[in-house]
């Protein structure tokens, strides 16, 4: 791959539709603004800055090259600027390939490669190239020897022995009906409709708001069932489609996920990139003994597409975690027998934080609105089992070189992070916490984008924060930490 080589020119599309894509509101303002008036003009306007940028968006395909040459990738691109870029293996922590619906049509991936300092964009980016191409760059990058004519016994051996795990297709509508896209998905859709108003004939608007309110309470609560339905059943098509054939492999140092049905996505994530491991209990999954896993990985890059978390089993059983984690991450396989929770003192806290903002919510309600005192008495009581929750779930439990922390916001979350992936221990005491021997701890660590995530638990026992804090700065090295070190980087 020494021969310096071009994208596929499907690359030309996709950057025009990125660009007329972000472009998508100037183009709808001018609708707005010319359309009774220069509307034509308007339109010769927005034609020929379209082609200009296919005339520009051309030349920059033709202009930007890429090859393998003397361990590292480099790319020259840049029309009146020329611009070079050399990235050595030794940096690369990632290559990640991905095909969304257009890409598989044409058998081609985008390729993204990453290195510990990528931030808002990758640090190479090939927006087109076929699928073949795409793997043989991957695998030259990494330095191994893949497409070899004669595999040995021994290797193919290996291959076979690789941890896989992949979803049903059970599992997979489970995850969709117990998501929470459903939220998101209502919070869109009232949005979208709020903003639909100014496209509507008022006529048309008050017509129709008007037959909405002139219905019976009962069409109307069946009328809002209906579109709740809906919204959960795209909710599961989101799931599935997202996370479709979603395989997860330990390959030695990374592991290598794949998913997706419309978007297929192969993303690899080196193990000594992650910073902690999570175990997620939803409201709505924890009841029937499901959770998710997921891990915070350093670096990353926003145009990886990823959330702030790699998630690396979308929905598991409980009592499959600790079988998962044995193929998957061994080193957190271990689940504490023992967790210490937190004093008895603290509960009045967590039910005043909970509480306290749903008790004035409530009382403006029966203050100006009399009839619907009923719920201001179920959010008070909502709030208060939630307040509850938090206090009997917050936890930890340290064992050799090793934290749980345990805390929940709606969802019970178990973090599990080793001491060398700590940045920093934090102590904190406001004056009725010294009064009654409490205090906050608070742990840092890297993410994504090299931005710190932070997780706090309130109201521990202040001898329990002190324990902590001296087992975090002054603990000593021992064999296991040094072994784990040599086996995580």
């Amino acid at each position: 791959m020494s021969n310096a080589r071009r994208m596929h020119p499907a690359a030309i599309f996709f950057d025009l539709v990125k660009s007329l894509r972000e472009m998508i509101f100037l183009f709808v303002l001018g609708f707005i603004t010319f359309r009774e008036q220069g509307f034509l003009y308007f339109l010769m306007v927005a034609l020929f800055i379209i082609l200009l940028m296919i005339i520009f968006k051309t030349i920059a395909w033709y202009r930007f090259t890429y090859s393998v040459e003397e361990n590292e990738l480099r790319i020259e691109y840049g029309i009146f600027i020329r611009r070079k870029r050399y990235i050595s293996k030794n940096r690369i922590q990632s290559i990640d390939l991905t095909a969304g619906v257009i890409h598989r049509i044409f058998k081609l991936v985008k390729v993204q490669i990453e290195t510990a300092g990528s931030g808002a964009e990758a640090e190479g980016s090939l927006r087109a190239v076929t699928l073949l191409e795409g793997e043989r760059l991957r695998d030259e990058l990494k330095q191994k020897a893949a497409y070899e004519e004669i595999e040995t016994d021994i290797e193919k051996e290996e291959e076979k022995t690789e941890p896989s795990f992949t979803i049903s297709f059970k599992r997979l509508f489970l995850a969709g009906s117990t998501s929470s896209s459903i939220g998101i998905i209502l919070a869109f859709f009232l949005v979208a409709f709020s903003e639909l108003e100014q496209f509507i004939p008022e006529e048309v608007y008050s017509d129709a708001l008007g037959w909405i309110i002139g219905l019976s309470i009962i069409l109307l609560v069946v009328f809002v069932v209906f579109v709740l339905i809906i919204l959960w059943l795209l909710g599961i098509a989101g799931t599935m489609i997202k996370y479709g054939n979603f395989t997860i492999t330990n390959r030695k140092d990374e592991l290598f996920i794949t998913r997706g049905l419309l978007e297929k996505k192969q993303i690899t994530v080196p193990l000594k990139r992650i910073q902690a491991v999570g175990i997620q209990e939803s409201i709505i999954r924890q009841p029937l003994g499901y959770a998710t896993i997921f891990a915070e990985v350093a670096g990353g890059s926003q145009e990886k597409g990823e959330e702030f978390s790699t998630v690396l089993f979308p929905i598991i059983k409980k009592t499959e975690i600790e079988g998962f984690l044995q193929e998957i991450l061994p080193e957190y396989a271990k689940q504490p027998e023992n967790w210490d929770t937190l004093p008895k003192k603290a509960g009045k806290y967590y039910l005043f934080r909970s509480m306290m903002p749903f008790i004035l919510i409530g009382a403006g309600i029966i203050y100006f609105l009399p009839t619907f005192s009923w719920a201001a008495i179920l959010l008070v009581i909502v709030s208060f089992v939630l307040g509850w929750l938090r206090y009997k779930d917050g936890g930890f439990a340290q064992s050799g070189n090793k934290l749980l922390v345990r805390y929940r916001t709606l969802s019970k979350i178990t973090m599990m992070i080793y001491h060398r992936r700590i940045q920093s221990f934090e102590k904190k005491q406001h004056l009725w916490h010294r009064r009654e021997n409490l205090a906050m701890m608070e742990l840092s660590i890297i993410g994504k984008l090299g931005i710190g995530k932070h997780y706090r638990l309130k109201e521990m026992k202040e001898s329990d924060t002190d324990q902590l804090s001296d087992w975090y700065s002054y603990r000593d090295v021992t064999d296991e930490d040094a072994y784990d070190d040599n086996q995580r980087g």
